[in-house]
């Protein structure tokens, strides 16, 4: 039963699955749209929308949880210095979630995610 159970364990242990969602953070913080599977989209967006809302605050503390949870440099400062500008004054939806079809390979569901404009 998953009762209580609010995350998807994406086949992983935990650190791995918070490096690989930390990885794909900073991949759309940099790019603004990725390609992957629609489970890991929806998992990507609870956790990058949080950073965001996080670095809309700007304070040290802010910045210092931000890069606990997600260690690339570039992304963080991208983070702080573009992205929560963009987004000082809409209260969340920061992220979109476009499905694109199964994979050639194994038929696993694709989706697009990018930021919102």
């Amino acid at each position: 039963m998953r009762h209580r159970m609010d995350s998807r364990t994406l086949g992983r242990y935990g650190s791995h699955r918070m490096a690989m969602l930390a990885n794909m953070a900073a991949s759309l913080f940099l790019k603004e749209q990725i390609y992957t599977t629609v489970t890991r989209a929806k998992e990507l967006r609870r956790f990058s929308e949080r950073l965001i809302t996080r670095a809309k605050g700007g304070t040290v503390y802010d910045r210092r949880l931000v890069r606990s949870k997600m260690p690339h440099k570039e992304a963080s400062i991208k983070l702080f210095d573009d992205i929560a500008k963009r987004y000082a004054s809409r209260p969340g939806g920061y992220t979109r979630i476009i499905k694109t079809g199964p994979r050639q390979g194994d038929g696993a569901p694709m989706a697009v995610i990018s930021l919102v404009e």
